[in-house]
């Protein structure tokens, strides 16, 4: 390993010369392995900016996907050097985010199935998990790309400033404010309250997408993150969003 980028619990991300290779331990299906690399291509083929996709591959007896390496910064990165520029940053990271809402691709999953799938095998009782699901039965059906994990730290401008944007593991077809929604939700699970209020009035500003709409959101996804939930405070708190917001 020429140099670790990334270690997770359950996987490795490091640069080997021009490649970026993501290595995955045994808890990782081949099929999820697989659907983040189809992911990717798909993507790929939409024209978006992103790292391009190499292979998979067993490195060490260990699943891998081998893409491009991108010299330059995170978003995330360049917030917390340029505090001062914080404002320009945020604008920046919305536009990313609104054109890959541009795009469409569809054979991607559908998101509004996800959550569904995901509110079900949640540990909330029968009577919530049904009106949940008629709920999102009752939302507006679209088919922009929807990146799943739109976070500053998955958007690197490389060095002659072009974006690109990292991970598509979440990668699906629906709602694009269910996908800013769902990024200002993991932006207050970190703790970055200020951030996502700032976050989200700038979406709604860029999009003119009201506030009330966003919301109706909020206890959808929260919901469905409650599946995957194992710290007891955040889990307090999705808990708290999909019973308060609902």
């Amino acid at each position: 390993m020429e140099q670790i980028i990334a270690r997770r619990r359950d996987k490795i991300v490091y640069r080997d010369g021009d490649r970026l290779i993501k290595l995955f331990d045994e808890s990782y299906s081949k099929s999820e392995i697989l659907n983040e690399a189809i992911n990717q291509a798909r993507v790929a083929e939409t024209g978006l900016n992103i790292p391009r996709f190499r292979e998979v591959t067993v490195i060490g007896g260990k699943s891998a996907i081998v893409m491009d390496y991108i010299e330059g910064q995170t978003l995330a990165a360049l917030m917390e050097e340029h505090p001062q520029k914080r404002e320009f940053y945020l604008k920046t990271f919305v536009a990313i985010q609104r054109d890959v809402h541009s795009r469409k691709h569809l054979l991607l999953t559908k998101y509004i199935d996800k959550l569904k799938m995901k509110i079900l095998r949640s540990e909330l009782d029968a009577s919530t998990r049904y009106d949940l699901s008629m709920r999102l039965d009752g939302m507006r059906r679209h088919t922009h790309i929807l990146h799943g994990d739109f976070l500053p730290s998955n958007v690197i401008l490389a060095n002659d400033g072009t974006p690109y944007i990292l991970d598509w593991s979440h990668a699906s077809q629906g709602n694009a404010t269910a996908d800013a929604v769902k990024s200002y939700l993991l932006f207050r699970l970190a703790g970055a309250d200020e951030f996502s209020e700032q976050y989200l009035l700038e979406f709604l500003r860029q999009t003119g997408v009201s506030r009330e709409y966003a919301e109706e959101w909020i206890p959808l996804i929260a919901a469905a993150q409650l599946e995957r939930a194992s710290d007891p405070a955040k889990k307090a708190l999705l808990t708290r969003w999909t019973f308060e917001e609902a």
